[in-house]
């Protein structure tokens, strides 16, 4: 992550001018991405997923109904074909859709939670709290993540390895990163006049963190957030992968560790792993092209190459109106 410059991200957008000749966005109008084609195509996936997987469950059948009829292929009764045990395979995309996007939430709201707590107070408390958040941050850091993961997941017994028991074990292995990120944010913010005055005032601590210092951390914050959800419906899924998943819950990993078990590949059953991949990857995909957005808010390069473009566009255009009416004048006499 890139370093908010001073002043702060805030009064940067406000002063900035539009590149189309309009006033720039202010307040919290300026902590929103710019509407692009790519922020378009991401917000589109990832309304699309997070609708099916909220509506489909509730018009599909049972997911674990056992049928006889085993791997059949789409049909007009299974639009995508049946398992090994004539199970429905989009009932159960349904559900694992849900599952997973619940998974993804439930571990993105507590690695945020957790980073934030370490790395924005420790680092406004200062001294042997920072020291101490700081040393723990780096242990948690030192360790690998993956087989940290599968150790914790490995000790858990399977009938209580549920969706929160893999969510919290992804999020306690996942938020020293963005800790470390958030803590030189702060750091760099605490400094600031204005964070000072409120401190001489004799503000309490945590409103000087909540009105001063974290407004100019959310645009970090919420690509830290769009990147935790990534991440941990992939950790999910691998985990599932290597049956180290949720055995109580329905997700996208589970149906590819069944699919797995069940020579889904070998006997060229595409309709049964397909699906949960392709739902992974395009979900993946809509939230990495909203990340990408949100970093522009962050990377004050991205920022002014996107503004120079916009200005090369409007002086090319400016330029082609100006010939064609010279032509037309031409023309005229």
């Amino acid at each position: 992550m890139t370093n908010l410059a001073s002043p702060t991200a805030l009064d940067t957008a406000a002063d900035e001018p539009a590149p189309s000749g309009r006033p720039a966005r202010a307040g919290w109008r300026s902590l929103l991405p710019t509407m692009t084609p790519w922020l378009a195509i991401g917000l589109v996936l990832i309304g699309g997923i997070t609708l099916f997987a909220v509506i489909a469950p509730y018009f599909v059948g049972d997911p674990r109904e056992i049928r006889d009829m085993g791997l059949t292929g789409p049909s007009a009764e299974f639009p995508l074909g049946t398992t090994q045990t004539g199970q429905d395979v989009l009932a159960q995309l349904a559900f694992a859709t849900r599952g997973s996007l619940q998974i993804g939430i439930i571990v993105g709201l507590l690695a945020t939670a957790l980073s934030a707590l370490f790395g924005i107070y420790g680092a406004y408390k200062g001294k042997v709290l920072d020291e101490a958040f700081s040393l723990l941050t780096n242990v948690f850091l030192v360790i690998p993540g993956l087989p940290l993961v599968i150790v914790i997941s490995g000790f858990v017994p399977r009938e209580s390895r549920g969706l929160w028991t893999i969510a919290v074990v992804l999020a306690v292995t996942s938020w020293a990163g963005a800790a470390r990120v958030l803590r030189a944010q702060t750091l760099s913010v605490r400094s600031r006049d204005y964070v000072a005055a409120s401190q001489v005032s004799g503000e309490k601590s945590w409103r000087v963190i909540v009105v001063e210092i974290l407004p100019n951390l959310l645009p970090v914050i919420a690509s830290q957030f769009v990147f935790a959800v990534i991440a941990a419906i992939l950790g999910e899924a691998g985990l599932s992968y290597i049956g180290l998943g949720a055995s109580n819950s329905a997700t996208l990993g589970t149906m590819l560790f069944y699919a797995q078990n069940g020579f889904a590949l070998s006997l060229g059953a595409w309709w049964w792993f397909v699906p949960p991949g392709l739902m992974i990857a395009l979900f993946g995909m809509g939230l990495s092209l909203v990340n990408f957005s949100i970093d522009e808010l962050i990377n004050p390069k991205l920022k002014n190459l996107r503004l120079h473009r916009k200005r090369a566009r409007r002086a090319a255009r400016l330029e082609r109106e100006l010939a064609r009416d010279t032509t037309a004048k031409e023309a005229v006499r």
